[in-house]
């Protein structure tokens, strides 16, 4: 606990800021010395606001106790921005987390953050988890923030494909928010990490989340908006990535829905369009396949012949429904459904409520 004090004390410090405690650490080299140099009042060092060198740090507090006590129980984390193993991709933004908190092992490799709406399309959510699978099954770490719809969804495939996740959280590490996903939660910490620049025992304060959206993008090669509507967060961390120079895709949906606003808006913007998993590794300039070929699995191209290949040709990103492909394909009812149930079983295609059918994790999306 002794190493934790001197750190809470600076954060709880009342007007500090992330800026200040940085300046202070440059100054100083240590929390410790910064705390004992505070007796005497700050200096005004260059940097700092006015009025820095009045604010005077706190002994104790229920907070600091409370902090230290849940980082113990949880067996979590501290790491600051003068640590050795703090993360390189952070350590140059403009405005790095002076600190963060963290329950799992950070997951090595390169980072692909995946973001949207909290309230998908039912496509739109089995897209999500799909591709977070097969970029996971490349070796690369799927980032978001664990909120419901497309956030969960992305940390959901990558955990299935037993890749590797890691979410960053606008509160607490020891808060579940949403409280639905407290089974993720809990896997997450197995399989990846969970991390947060706020102390234990914060809340999930609506102004912690652009904070935490700029620590999603600023740990990724890119980020990945799929649904998205006007409003929506997502294109606040898809700002970000633009100004940390990072790589903006983007999904492009039907314009009748409001949850294509956001992608097709970043489109024309001049983010990358992203249909299917190779080109998001051609974006990120990661070689594809070879982590898959190690590992044995399957191709992702189907190998199909007879009546099931122009069936599957016909399966897209749309949902389509089994009416409308018999009429397209001349197979009758019964043919139609022996060709969707092996093709469902194969994992060539994914069956949706009310008979709609949309290609599955083993097909490409053409």
């Amino acid at each position: 606990m002794d190493h934790l004090l001197p750190w809470l004390r600076l954060q709880f410090t009342p007007g500090l800021g992330r800026a200040g405690l940085i300046r202070l650490i440059e100054h100083y080299g240590t929390p410790q010395r910064a705390l004992a140099a505070a007796e005497g009042g700050w200096p005004k060092l260059p940097g700092l606001r006015d009025g820095l060198a009045q604010l005077t740090p706190l002994a104790s507090s229920p907070g600091i106790q409370e902090a230290c006590e849940l980082l113990l129980e949880m067996d979590g984390w501290l790491l600051t921005l003068w640590d050795a193993d703090y993360p390189q991709i952070l350590r140059h933004l403009a405005d790095p987390p002076a600190i963060l908190y963290g329950r799992g092992d950070w997951p090595a490799g390169p980072s692909l953050a995946i973001v949207g709406t909290r309230q998908p399309t039912e496509f739109g959510r089995r897209f999500a988890e799909q591709l977070a699978g097969e970029v996971a099954a490349e070796g690369i770490v799927v980032v978001s923030g664990l909120a419901r719809g497309i956030d969960a969804a992305a940390h959901r495939g990558a955990l299935n494909a037993g890749g590797r996740t890691l979410a960053v959280l606008g509160c607490g590490i020891d808060r579940i928010y949403p409280s639905e996903n407290k089974r993720l939660y809990h896997q997450i910490i197995e399989q990846g990490v969970l991390i947060s620049e706020y102390p234990p025992g914060s809340e999930p304060l609506p102004g912690h989340f652009p904070g935490r959206n700029r620590i999603i993008s600023g740990l990724s090669k890119g980020t990945l908006v799929i649904e998205a509507a006007r409003d929506s967060g997502s294109l606040i961390t898809a700002e970000f990535a633009l100004e940390q120079g990072r790589e903006v895709l983007a999904v492009p949906g039907g314009v009748d829905r409001k949850t294509s606003y956001g992608p097709n808006l970043l489109i024309k913007q001049g983010a990358h369009p992203v249909t299917e998993t190779g080109e998001i590794l051609q974006v990120l300039g990661i070689p594809r396949g070879e982590r898959s070929a190690r590992h044995g699995t399957e191709p992702d191209e189907p190998a199909l012949t007879g009546p099931a290949a122009p069936v599957l040709a016909m399966l897209g990103l749309s949902p389509r429904h089994s009416d409308e492909l018999a009429r397209e394909s001349g197979l009758t009812p019964m043919e139609l459904s022996a060709i969707l149930l092996h093709l469902e079983l194969q994992g060539y295609a994914e069956k949706l409520p009310g008979g709609r059918y949309i290609r599955g994790r083993r097909a490409h999306f053409i």
